[in-house]
């Protein structure tokens, strides 16, 4: 079969040489053009990612009076032997490694399923008043996410927050209300309280992916006498499968990434009792509070190595679940 698309390919010296005046000017202007995004790539991006990299076999530490030196793996060795970063024993402060994953087993079927469930709901053409619902889900989700915090620390506050209020109002003994982020064993579902305040860009996506399924498929359901549930998981789902996949893949990347949430809440302490000490968290402190750049830079790039074999697991898995309706499972 003819190729129908061709990509396009990378000017050389050559092929400059042989374009015409009109063609050599716009290609002059195209590069002028983009030459402020390239500068912003190469300072910010590519030359930190090649720094750090260095760093990560040197022992570059801003307050430690030693002279540079190559180290090799050492960083590494001891990143494997921090207890900080994996502790998982009981009865003790666990690492940051674990605190990361723990929250995520809590936090990504709440990021997902929730946003699905709404998604359905909003899709419904008996709710009378769809526009204003999908508007009022979706605008947290355009708050600033610092304003956002604070916001919500106002709600969750242990001693005079809006939530145990209304706990207190309804009948609940001041001794029973939940500590919320000051309670080790109420801090992670707190913050899960606030991620559903950003689930707005994931329920309109996924309603998005709800309208673009053919209602001929519902028809013929309804013909065959499917239930709700059977059309659900024959149809629904299936058609949906790519958008629930995207959604997964951003919300596995940001759980490594979380750190705006513990820094503003708990000021970045890992209080309370270490809990909340999650990786990135703890790769902050060691670049920007121990001032211990080679150590830092090691977690970093031990973090892009995690979340590169997860996502290539993902990745991997999504041939299993994930439905293209072109018939492309890749």
């Amino acid at each position: 079969m003819e190729q129908l698309f061709k990509p396009p390919e990378l000017p050389t010296v050559k092929s400059i040489s042989k374009m015409g005046p009109l063609a050599r000017r716009e290609y002059r202007n195209g590069m002028l053009f983009i030459t402020p995004w390239i500068f912003g790539f190469l300072a910010f991006t590519l030359i930190p990612i090649i720094a750090t990299l260095a760093f990560s076999f040197l022992n570059l530490k801003i307050t430690g009076g030693e002279a540079l030196k190559f180290v090799g793996f050492d960083n590494y060795a001891t990143m494997l032997k921090d207890t900080a970063l994996w502790n998982v024993r009981p009865n003790s402060t666990p690492g940051a490694m674990w605190i990361t994953v723990r929250f995520g087993l809590i936090a990504l079927p709440v990021g997902i399923l929730l946003p699905m469930g709404i998604a359905l709901l909003m899709n419904n053409k008996y709710l009378k008043g769809q526009n204003f619902f999908r508007s009022m889900f979706y605008m947290p989700f355009i708050v600033p996410f610092v304003a956002s915090i604070f916001v919500w620390s106002g709600v969750l506050n242990s001693e005079n927050g809006w939530l145990n209020m209304a706990l207190l109002n309804m009948g609940v003994p001041k001794a029973s209300l939940p500590g919320w982020a000051n309670d080790i064993n109420w801090v992670y579902p707190a913050y899960v309280l606030f991620g559903i305040w950003g689930i707005g860009n994931a329920m309109l996506t996924m309603l998005a992916g709800l309208q673009a399924v053919p209602t001929e498929l519902y028809d013929a359901a309804r013909v065959d006498g499917a239930g709700a549930i059977a059309t659900f998981l024959n149809i629904t789902f299936p058609m949906i499968s790519p958008i629930v996949f995207f959604n997964l893949v951003l919300s596995v990347v940001g759980l490594f990434q979380y750190f705006l949430v513990p820094l503003a809440f708990n000021q970045g302490t890992g209080a309370p009792g270490g809990a909340t000490m999650f990786f990135n968290l703890y790769l902050y402190k060691q670049f920007f509070v121990f001032q211990n750049m080679s150590y830092g830079s090691t977690l970093a790039w031990v973090l892009f190595l995690f979340i590169l074999v997860v996502t290539v697991a993902l990745f991997w898995s999504a041939r299993y679940w994930v439905y293209y309706a072109g018939g492309d499972s890749r």
